[in-house]
């Protein structure tokens, strides 16, 4: 189940991010697609957060997209969005990674 989910959106987040990246940023930026891409990185904290895996700046990041998005700057707001919804892949996939970690007996980990 989580790795359909972490699947689509990844495939939500690519897609929408080629999107932007494939022609000039400033044309194809508009509300609407800022507004998906910080809604699809907002899943992708949510994701890792579900987890514990959520990284520190993720939820920052985020916001701050919100606030450039509301200032207009629909540029700068794409490429939070998108830095954003990558950490929130890589928490996700850190987490579980790292979810059967043994320690060595010799470390007494509490």
């Amino acid at each position: 189940m989580h790795k359909k989910s972490v699947l689509f959106s990844s495939l939500l987040v690519w897609i929408l991010g080629s999107g932007l990246a494939t022609t000039s940023m400033a044309d194809e930026a508009s509300a609407e697609k800022v507004k998906q891409l910080i809604e699809a990185a907002d899943e992708a904290r949510k994701q890792a957060a579900s987890v514990n895996g959520e990284w520190r700046d993720t939820g920052k990041m985020i916001k701050k997209a919100k606030e450039l998005l509301k200032k207009g700057d629909f540029v700068a707001a794409a490429k939070l969005a998108n830095k954003a919804a990558k950490q929130g892949h890589l928490g996700y996939e850190q987490a579980m990674s790292q979810k059967d970690l043994k320690m060595p007996s010799y470390l007494h980990y509490e």
